[in-house]
């Protein structure tokens, strides 16, 4: 019987892709992958607010210790996540290199740097014990958020892409700067040489006028003086909205990108799609919103008029029919029995975990099948199928359909 080697969890390629999983992946709340991520930015959060709190004496002095302990904890978990994702990068990345490339095209990245600035700096300063330094490095975890906030990913991601346009921007501003000290200093240098006796002085002025801030310690005091500064006033109105107008449209563009390839991952995981093309599936993302039901939440009740055709994109609902219970999962869709019948519910759903859905409103739902043979077959083909089977919900609501139109008749 041959001796198990030590240390061969370690080596463990499975426990390697189970924590890659564990950190990279995007879950549902449910998952042992968002807990992780809450716990992690609830540790982010909890640092912050601590260097906040130690810059105060008051405060300082009697919960030092605490503040320290909270602090050597959070780098604690900050370093061991920066190793973990080290760790479990190699295989992972879409280059076809060895694991130290992998490591290092990690190590070497944004968010690598930003990994590493969050604990590296903090712990060297807390060896010295230079706690001033510390409170102003506390920060740095701050921008870890970047991983966890699909806004903020999407605002670099918006100023990445115009970044020549800004580029733009600032070259135009200089040039302002550099106009419009120049002009102050040729008027004013010999009545103010103490403020505008230099053009690098002159230049102060320019930023603050430019910046619309105003501080109020550099201001002309002749009458064409006065009269630059007008315009420089007014021209300073067009360097903030030049590149915030950029940015907004920008960021308003990665938004929509986003939420489109969201919603076409969602659409992805719905077998009803599948054969269908990209422009009908575009066509589709149109009339299809998103909701996302808490665990617990009751989506439909039973004698509720059908107004809507859900899909399950991730997550589980259980349906409760007067005569058992009736659980679906990622990929299934339903209420499209009640409202090819136009009958009301026939059954209660209720989420029975974190869930999302894709919702097709009555109105457009039957527009889609008109237009649309292909798709209108193929719900009525999915609808024959689960009538096969007596425990079907289909087969119910059917029932109950034809319950609500006997008195009609």
């Amino acid at each position: 019987m041959r001796p198990v080697p030590r240390g061969r969890g370690l080596r463990d390629p499975d426990l390697r892709d189970r924590l890659y999983e564990l950190l990279e992946h995007d879950p549902l709340a449910y998952s042992a992958g968002s807990r992780f991520i809450k716990f992690i930015i609830g540790v982010i959060v909890l640092n912050v607010v601590t260097m906040i709190l130690t810059s105060v004496p008051e405060l300082d002095a009697q919960f030092g210790t605490l503040f320290e302990a909270v602090t050597i904890l959070s780098l604690m978990v900050f370093a061991l996540e920066y190793l973990a994702r080290l760790w479990t990068v190699a295989g992972h990345t879409q280059r076809k290199g060895s694991a130290l490339s992998d490591r290092l095209g990690y190590a070497l990245s944004t968010l690598g740097i930003i990994d590493l600035m969050a604990f590296l700096p903090g712990a060297i300063v807390l060896a010295t014990g230079r706690h001033a330094t510390l409170a102003a490095l506390g920060m740095l975890p701050f921008f870890k958020l970047i991983r966890y906030s699909p806004a903020m990913r999407s605002l670099l991601a918006a100023v990445h892409a115009e970044r020549r346009a800004l580029i733009g921007c600032i070259v135009i501003l200089i040039g302002a700067v550099l106009t419009f000290a120049s002009l102050l200093y040729a008027i004013e240098r010999d009545v103010q040489p103490d403020k505008l006796g230099t053009i690098p002085q002159a230049m102060w002025w320019a930023i603050v006028t430019l910046g619309t801030v105003g501080y109020g310690d550099v201001v002309p005091v002749t009458p064409l003086g006065k009269l630059v500064s007008t315009f420089a006033i007014i021209s300073g109105f067009a360097m903030i909205a030049l590149p915030v107008a950029i940015i907004s449209t920008a960021f308003a563009e990665e938004v929509k990108r986003r939420d489109f390839v969201v919603t076409w991952g969602m659409l992805a995981r719905v077998p009803l799609f599948s054969h269908l093309s990209a422009a009908e599936i575009a066509d589709i993302m149109r009339l299809l919103r998103a909701r996302t039901v808490e665990q617990g939440e009751i989506l439909v009740r039973r004698g509720d008029t059908a107004s809507s055709m859900y899909f399950i994109t991730a997550g589980e609902v259980e349906i409760a029919l007067p005569s058992q219970h009736v659980r679906l999962a990622d990929g299934t869709f339903f209420g499209e029995i009640a409202l090819l019948h136009k009958t009301k519910r026939s059954g209660t759903v209720t989420a029975t975990r974190k869930t999302r859905l894709l919702v097709l409103d009555a109105q457009d739902f039957h527009a889609l099948i008109a237009r649309m043979p292909t798709l209108a077959d193929h719900v009525h083909t999915t609808a024959k199928a689960r009538l096969a089977d007596t425990g079907d919900l289909a087969l119910a609501e059917l029932a109950q359909a034809e319950q609500d139109e006997g008195p009609a008749t």
